[in-house]
């Protein structure tokens, strides 16, 4: 491990990922367990970043870099929150040190929008934003980080402008299990991207987000009036609510803004066949890319070579 030049830790209300980088910026290890901030609050933070170091044999005073949930009120060190507009660069300068460690190690704050009538945070998406933007260059950038809350955030010459999040795989989760909707869609398994029932519930909650309860409730009189399947409601209710999600995105976003997708996994391609049915073809970039290029942006800044 003597070509480590620091760790990266991407650190989720229920997960943490650790990568150990070299100077040439080679993964040389990684770790990944369900000791989230929800566990670590618990066991402590520095006792799980120790024991996943020592996995891997890192050395005693290698620098760590930290985004997300680590960096909460009710996390180890509280990072704060940057207020929007806000460039980019400002959230490596505003990294806060965790003290009283034999260790470097500093963690990334997150984004707030103070508007009252449309308050907003982000916290770990803003280090995703960090690592994708060096793909994307200047001008003007819808990003779209779809996850249990989706974020769409908006940015223009390296400065986020303002973002929305967007409650759609929670809803959805709700809906599925908890509601009269959870009848329609019990025996359902996977659909496909292109699932036509998933691609037409798009359209029409782009077309029609007004409608957007009596759209939902489709997926229940759809099954009872036309025989839709369990595969076919459950298509038509996440082909729904990420509709509704992309109709109230693009409300807000600056006209003439290019369309990138940070995302992985069956979300990836779920996103992807929604906005290029719409038209909306976008720039994909892989979120695990995406959070290890920010976090190595905020290193190379902080403990340049």
């Amino acid at each position: 491990m003597t070509a480590a030049s620091y760790a990266a830790v991407d650190w989720g209300t229920s997960s943490f990922r650790l990568w150990v980088i070299s100077e040439s910026g080679e993964i040389l290890a990684e770790r990944r367990s369900g000791e989230g901030m929800t566990t670590a609050t618990k066991t402590g933070f520095s006792a799980i970043l120790e024991s996943h170091l020592a996995a891997v044999a890192a050395p005693p005073h290698l620098p760590v870099i930290v985004c997300g949930m680590a960096g909460a009120r009710q996390g180890w060190v509280e990072a704060g929150y940057l207020d929007t507009p806000a460039p980019l660069g400002a959230i490596v300068k505003a990294a806060v040190t965790v003290p009283d460690t034999n260790r470097d190690i500093r963690i990334l704050p997150g984004l707030a929008q103070r508007n009252e009538d449309a308050p907003d945070v982000i916290r770990g998406e803003e280090t995703q934003l960090l690592g994708a933007i060096s793909q994307l260059g200047n001008g003007s950038h819808l990003i779209c980080m779809p996850g249990t809350h989706s974020k769409w955030v908006r940015v223009t010459g390296g400065i986020v402008d303002g973002f929305s999040t967007f409650m759609t795989g929670e809803l959805f989760d709700v809906i599925a299990r908890h509601s009269i909707l959870s009848h329609a869609v019990a025996d359902a398994g996977a659909f496909a991207n292109d699932d036509p029932a998933f691609l037409g519930a798009v359209a029409r909650a782009v077309k029609t987000p007004a409608l957007a309860t009596n759209l939902v409730f489709t997926v229940r009189s759809g099954q009872l009036l036309h025989g839709l399947s369990a595969n076919d409601a459950k298509a038509r209710l996440s082909g729904t609510l990420i509709g509704l999600e992309i109709a109230g995105a693009l409300a807000t976003a600056k006209p003439g803004s290019s369309v990138c997708l940070v995302a992985s996994g069956a979300l990836a391609g779920l996103y992807q066949s929604a906005l290029s049915a719409l038209d909306l073809t976008p720039v994909t970039i892989d979120a695990d890319a995406a959070v290890r290029q920010g976090l190595a942006a905020a290193a190379n800044a902080i403990w340049p070579a």
